[in-house]
């Protein structure tokens, strides 16, 4: 099973996660990330470092965001990979603690 990135990081997209993933299976989109599923190793390193709490073992995922394990397979072979941290989204520290922006979700490939 691999681990999911949820509606927590739209608009956020702090990268701890990517900056200890050992196989580089986190994808950039124009407004979050998500975790290529085929890529995932399932070691869960990424969890404890998301400052948003927006990373669940598939299984363990939120029941209102279900359509996210869907979303992360979807993305992940259009959107680019990031093997490396960066800052935030100017709109992160505004974000984090936002609930309900599914709706502000951007499908877009990071630039």
């Amino acid at each position: 099973m691999a681990f999911i990135v949820c509606e927590p990081c739209i608009k956020c997209k702090y990268t701890d996660c990517v900056s200890v993933c050992p196989v580089a299976c986190f994808k950039e989109g124009a407004n979050m990330l998500i975790i290529d599923p085929d890529e995932c190793i399932d070691c869960g390193v990424c969890v404890d470092e998301c400052p948003v709490t927006a990373i669940f073992p598939e299984e363990e995922v939120p029941e209102k965001w279900h359509d996210f394990i869907a979303l992360n397979a979807k993305y992940s072979s259009d959107w680019p990979t990031i093997e490396a941290a960066k800052d935030p989204m100017d709109t992160a520290e505004d974000f984090k603690s936002v609930e309900n922006k599914r709706d502000q979700f951007i499908a877009a490939p990071a630039e």
